[in-house]
């Protein structure tokens, strides 16, 4: 199922832009061609929660798009969501691991080598590095890592084991991640503040597919 984690992964955010709702995004990201789609979203009810995430797992399940709930496992549970992703302030990977089963994705958030390595051990089905970049959409994201520490991780992480990047990613820097060795590029406003979603999924997924034909040996 890791082999999935690549290229375009949508994390959605209804505040970013009021004008797209989570589904709004999701259904553009599908759309596109997104590999993943993040349901991500702190001050929600549950119930609000879970009315979305089946709307969209209804949407990715038509598709080879994975569905990822950020940090409540509940929510995964009962959308029936392919995974979760969670961070420093969230559920912890093992826990999680418990409640969810072999079968489900976990993501991790990480800054470093030696975070991506313990999120690894602890059973982490993938790494997110970030922010990247300078970002509005996430206020504790802290000072941008750049994209040298894309490259630091990806030589201590196992050949095959999926890299995510994070934070400002958009068309115009994308490339300089994937050069870097990220398998994919989580992002937010690149799409959510689009005037065409679709497309700058859709561009997004092409500017990956070049460097797939280049993959690492």
């Amino acid at each position: 199922m890791s082999k999935r984690i690549f290229g375009v992964y949508v994390v959605t955010d209804r505040f970013i832009n009021p004008n797209r709702s989570h589904v709004d995004i999701a259904k553009a990201a599908v759309a596109g061609g997104a590999s993943l789609i993040q349901l991500r979203d702190k001050e929600a009810t549950t119930r609000q929660l879970l009315e979305w995430a089946k709307v969209i797992r209804d949407l990715t399940r038509k598709t080879d798009t994975l569905f990822i709930v950020n940090d409540r496992v509940d929510i995964a549970l009962a959308s029936d969501a392919d995974g979760i992703h969670v961070g420093d302030d969230d559920m912890p990977v093992p826990v999680a691991r418990r409640l969810l089963g072999e079968g489900k994705i976990i993501g991790r958030s990480v800054a470093n080598e030696d975070e991506a390595l313990k999120a690894i051990a602890e059973g982490a089905d993938y790494v997110s590095i970030g922010s990247i970049f300078a970002t509005s959409t996430k206020p504790d994201a802290g000072e941008p890592i750049g994209v040298e520490a894309i490259r630091l991780v990806r030589k201590v992480l196992p050949h095959d084991y999926p890299l995510v990047a994070i934070g400002g990613i958009n068309l115009q820097n994308a490339a300089s991640v994937f050069e870097a060795g990220a398998d994919a590029v989580a992002v937010i406003s690149a799409v959510a503040c689009s005037d065409d979603p679709v497309d700058a999924v859709r561009q997004l997924k092409q500017l990956w597919e070049k460097f797939r034909s280049g993959e690492r040996k």
